[in-house]
């Protein structure tokens, strides 16, 4: 049988398998956090999945006697079809009910144990061509070389220019175009050729018709995501940015979690800019890590004392759409534009790290730490960096999610900050689209909210004489034992553990 067989065409096949196979993994684990936030956990139980699938799969080609390039050829078609499909059936899983932990397990097994079968039904049907010692390792050196491929393609290429859905797709017909490669080079080997073409250009039909129509698939599935209009979305190198609209109410989603209202979006921007500069009246040099949107610096850029912001915002994509779309524009007030302030597009760790200024105020308007990539930026190592860059006499806040949906993260941020050297002051309000949330104002010396002032001559919405010192009262419900609460730190990132308790709790 080994006669006519093409060995450079088979290694073509064994890297391609990889890379769609790597790719595939990473487009689930990608989907269930982007849907369900904890990064950590399903890509840890992606990957657990897949790796035993693939187990499987191999035990279960030992069953395979016969017409061994008929079943490799039918494993390709059908990695390509439910790996072409995985996102949008994933997507749509989602919006259809509580099936989609269900539906996530499926696909990675199927995927896994389809792939898991080609690896020894390759090496097999090489065996008479090259040794076994030779077979096995170029084998498995084209398998491990098309998974680091395909692990930096994803992030590189497919991710930020065709999003998952088109991704999946454009692997899945891939997987096809190795399947027809195979048909005209071993045609004569395959004791299924009609039955497979019959199927390939099925299949192909299938992957054709939602690659054509990937645009309105994702337009159908975002409105189903989104209770609103969606008016603009886009997958960026880093995150997915989505916004809506319902009348008056813009919303700003990344990765499926809200950021703003613009119903009330003023009463967190002002709590969060509005606060501390009652601390600190006369600060002038600003450093706010996060805060694309421009809200934040839209508040700040109201005290005519301020000389320079620096804003630090690891999304290029996220600034220039707050900069140059005039829905949104109207929305910040042009802060984005305005020469007072300099935009920085880095990771906000490695912008402290390297940074030697000295700043009065420091914002950190940042998501929640919903995964790793997050939390470290609510780190012990991190606050330890930010005072480094603090003037004696500043101060610096960051949002630290909801005290009453999250209490014992926001409390781990509090002793976290607290455990840096900081003197820590916590506060919360209260935002209609989020319900209640939390702050820490921390500084170098011991804060007292009662001999704060408003500035008289900066606009506001909801803050007044009456309601600032109302933001430091904490009830009952709201309140925790620090004892019982641990720090978080860059080896031992407790406040995954804490705010996925608290959010996930209550879907």
């Amino acid at each position: 049988m080994g006669l006519g067989i093409s060995t450079p065409l088979l290694y073509l096949s064994i890297l391609v398998v990889a890379v769609c196979g790597i790719i595939y993994e990473l487009i689930i684990g990608a989907v269930s956090s982007y849907l369900w936030g904890d990064s950590v956990f399903y890509f840890s139980v992606t990957i657990g999945l897949y790796m035993s699938a693939m187990g499987l799969g191999a035990f279960a080609s030992k069953f395979v006697k016969n017409h061994l390039f008929d079943a490799f050829v039918l494993s390709e078609l059908l990695i390509g079809l439910i790996g072409g499909v995985s996102a949008l059936f994933l997507f749509w899983s989602y919006t259809l009910g509580d099936s989609y932990e269900y539906a996530m397990v499926a696909v990675t097994l199927l995927i896994g144990a389809l792939v898991g079968i080609e690896i020894p039904l390759l090496i097999r049907l090489m065996e008479q061509q090259e040794t076994l010692r030779r077979n096995v390792a170029h084998v498995l050196t084209y398998d491990y070389i098309g998974g680091l491929i395909g692990a930096l393609l994803f992030p590189i290429l497919f991710l930020p220019h065709l999003g998952l859905i088109r991704t999946a797709l454009i692997l899945g017909v891939l997987n096809l175009c190795i399947a027809l490669i195979n048909f005209v080079r071993h045609r004569t080997l395959l004791r299924f050729f009609p039955a497979l073409v019959f199927g390939f250009v099925g299949i192909l039909g299938v992957l054709s018709f939602f690659l054509l129509t990937s645009q309105t698939q994702q337009e159908l599935l975002e409105q189903r995501l989104y209770r609103d209009e969606v008016i603009f979305s886009q997958q960026t190198a880093y995150q997915q940015i989505t916004l809506t609209r319902w009348h008056k109410d813009i919303r700003l989603y990344i990765n499926g979690g809200l950021q703003f209202s613009s119903l009330d979006e003023y009463r967190y921007h002002e709590s969060l800019v509005h606060v501390p500069f009652s601390a600190v009246p006369q600060a002038r040099k600003i450093l706010v890590l996060g805060g694309g949107d421009g809200l934040a610096a839209r508040e700040i850029l109201k005290y005519a004392q301020v000389e320079q912001v620096v804003l630090v915002d690891l999304d290029p994509a996220m600034t220039e759409i707050f900069k140059t779309e005039s829905f949104l524009t109207q929305l910040n007030q042009g802060s984005l534009n305005h020469p007072k302030l300099k935009i920085i597009n880095q990771d906000a760790y490695k912008f402290v790290e390297q940074d030697d200024q000295l700043y009065d105020l420091i914002l950190v308007d940042l998501p929640d730490p919903s995964h790793t990539a997050l939390a470290k930026l609510y780190a012990h190592e991190f606050y330890q960096l930010l005072k480094k860059r603090l003037s004696y006499q500043g101060v610096m806040v960051t949002q630290s999610t909801s005290p009453f949906f999250a209490r014992e993260a926001f409390w781990s941020i509090h002793k976290t900050l607290q455990h840096a050297g900081f003197h820590v002051l916590p506060y919360q309000v209260d935002i209609p689209s989020f319900g209640n949330w939390g702050f820490q104002l921390a500084s170098r010396y011991p804060l007292d909210f009662k001999q704060w002032r408003l500035n008289k001559n900066v606009s506001m919405r909801f803050l007044n004489t009456q309601t600032l010192p109302a933001l430091f009262m904490f009830p009952e419900d709201l309140l925790l034992d620090l004892n019982s609460i641990q720090i978080n730190s860059l080896m031992q990132p407790r406040l995954l553990t804490y705010y996925a308790k608290g959010w996930n709790g209550i879907r």
